[in-house]
């Protein structure tokens, strides 16, 4: 596995909040099978992530507070005749470490140095 380095993020993590971020703009609240699909969608994969490492990814990003979650209603999943959901929400924290990593990843700005004699 790819060592974390401090204050940054992996591609599946900025993916995760990327799409989280599109889809709760849309809907709210969002679930690990939707997001899945929209992560899908906008890097034009063939196939889904792996639903272990994305679930796990979920849980390490809500541990770190940039997501928060709760289970659906019972109730409502019932009606529906399948599984509750576990409803996700990109926090606050979230979007700022998001942010902090994309402006980590642009390139430097290249600076040329100035001729000593004009």
């Amino acid at each position: 596995m790819a060592r974390r380095r401090e204050g940054r993020l992996f591609d599946l993590e900025v993916d995760i909040l990327a799409a989280g971020m599109e889809l709760q703009r849309v809907d709210g609240d969002f679930y690990g099978f939707a997001l899945a699909k929209r992560i899908a969608e906008r890097n034009e994969a063939v196939a889904l992530t792996a639903y272990g490492t994305l679930y796990k990814a979920l849980a390490r990003m809500s541990e770190a507070g940039l997501l928060e979650s709760e289970w659906e209603d019972a109730a409502l999943a019932e009606t529906v005749g399948r599984p509750r959901r576990r409803l996700y929400r990109v926090t606050g924290a979230g979007e700022l470490a998001y942010r902090a990593e994309l402006a980590a990843r642009e390139p430097a700005p290249v600076t040329r140095p100035k001729a000593a004699f004009a």
